[in-house]
């Protein structure tokens, strides 16, 4: 099919898809004269899951680069790498490594101490897990309580508990379908449901938060009223 054909297969304007081309997500055509060029079925597969991680909100086309990248290269990566991998290239974006809280006093003469990334160690201590300063989500999980408490919210590592409590069933069961599949499927599985699946979760929950609101707000409403 031509270009124009698989804009209009995908349903990605012709612009986006010359765009995307431009940038190196989207692999050209094959070349079958000087002014044409013919793109198959694995170009119309690659572009929705380009369309779909252009949905995600905060991912630069730096960061989509590196999500394609490592499913390219799927077979460099182990199924943990390669989610580190994609949890790196997700917002939250760590904070750069010479603004952060929790450093040692000091600096050694190849550089600053690494960080401590205390919040984040007792956090994944109440949850029974293995403390990795390595994995990416250390670093994002430390941040977000840095935040937490620098705006005055309570934050303890029971707090930590509770929430693990809550989506330990969640992330086990997204996990679950992982060793039945080939190892480029459980790559593209792993990078591409961490990425897409996040927003939807995070959508669920604040649709939740309003409907415990309104229960909690009617509630009173609905109680019966005391005979004067």
């Amino acid at each position: 099919m031509q270009i124009s054909e698989l804009a209009e297969v995908t349903g990605v304007p012709l612009p986006t898809v010359k765009f995307y081309i431009r940038e190196g997500l989207l692999p050209k055509g094959t070349p079958v004269s000087a002014t044409r060029a013919e793109y198959g079925e694995g170009h119309s597969d690659r572009l929705r899951v380009i369309s779909a991680l252009a949905s995600v909100p905060g991912l630069p086309i730096a960061r989509m680069r590196e999500i394609l990248a490592i499913i390219d290269n799927w077979d460099d990566y182990g199924v943990i790498e390669a989610m580190g991998h994609a949890v790196a290239a997700l917002p939250p974006y760590a904070a750069p490594s010479d603004a952060r809280r929790g450093r040692e006093d000091g600096a050694s003469p190849e550089g600053p101490p690494p960080p401590q990334l205390t919040y984040a160690r007792e956090a994944v201590a109440a949850l029974g897990l293995t403390f990795d300063p390595e994995y990416p989500a250390t670093r994002q999980l430390d941040d977000a309580i840095t935040a937490v408490l620098g705006a005055g919210l309570a934050w303890t590592p029971d707090t930590a508990a509770r929430y693990g409590a809550s989506l330990r069933q969640l992330a086990e069961n997204e996990v679950t379908p992982v060793p039945s599949m080939t190892a480029r499927q459980s790559i593209e599985y792993a990078v591409l449901g961490t990425t897409l699946f996040e927003p939807v979760i995070l959508a669920i929950r604040r649709l939740l938060h309003r409907h415990f609101a309104e229960t909690a707000v009617e509630a009173p409403s609905q109680a019966p009223r005391a005979t004067e």
